[in-house]
């Protein structure tokens, strides 16, 4: 099990990299956003420990752009923001536990082991709808078996609505998700990236369709259920 901690305090990373390793983790450490993205596009990490106060962003920010970019592994926050609604917004941001500080180094072993338990039972490895998959660790995508060319955000865009398996999808939401870390982006990249994505899936045989919901978002259906 190889796990990346992310915290930005030199102390408590230390201790925690020590307890870590003592339970048989192999422990890899970094203290910044930019380094946790880095690290998680280098290798594979089997979980995560993310801190929320790092010295150059918002971890919550660094999650949703790991799940925007098919990022499955599980992930645990810990931190000192400790009212209901910081622990919505991280289980929201795509968190899959919420540890507040300070925190019993026991109970912390115990979260990640329940964590390996679930490993991909909320964030399926591949993602399947119509005659459609998306690899999440690749973001590879196939129609029919065979691969399709895709731009990297519309793949982004693609994991995004297939994880609501045929639900909608506000635009602010998918806007959130596809943003890069402090770039926002804008209605009309959003519009431009669906009908790419749609004009793709159609000449595929994905057997999948955008529907536009004026004024609220997105959602795939499959065609041959129309």
């Amino acid at each position: 099990m190889r796990v990346l901690l992310v915290e930005d305090s030199e102390r408590l990373r230390e201790l925690l990299l020590e307890t870590l390793k003592r339970a048989d983790y192999m422990v890899d450490t970094v203290a910044t956003v930019a380094d946790l993205l880095d690290s998680a596009t280098a290798v594979a990490y089997d979980l995560f420990i993310v801190d929320l106060g790092l010295p150059d962003g918002d971890g919550l920010d660094a999650i949703r752009t790991l799940r925007s970019r098919g990022m499955s592994k599980p992930i645990l926050i810990i931190t000192a923001r400790g009212s209901i609604d910081d622990r919505v917004s991280g289980l929201d941001s795509g968190a899959d536990d919420y540890l507040i500080k300070p925190f019993n180094h026991g109970e912390l072993l115990a979260r990640l082991r329940a964590l390996q338990r679930r490993g991909d039972e909320f964030h399926a490895a591949v993602l399947r709808l119509g005659n459609t998959e998306l690899d999440c660790a690749t973001l590879e995508v196939r129609c029919s078996g065979e691969p399709i060319e895709l731009r990297a955000s519309e793949r982004r865009l693609l994991a995004t609505l297939m994880r609501r398996d045929g639900g909608l999808v506000r635009k602010a939401a998918i806007e959130e998700a596809l943003s890069e870390f402090g770039r926002e982006l804008s209605a009309n990249a959003l519009e431009a990236q669906v009908s790419r994505l749609r004009r793709a899936l159609s000449e595929a045989n994905s057997g999948l369709a955008i529907e536009t919901i004026r004024g609220v978002g997105y959602r795939l259906v499959e065609e041959n259920d129309e």
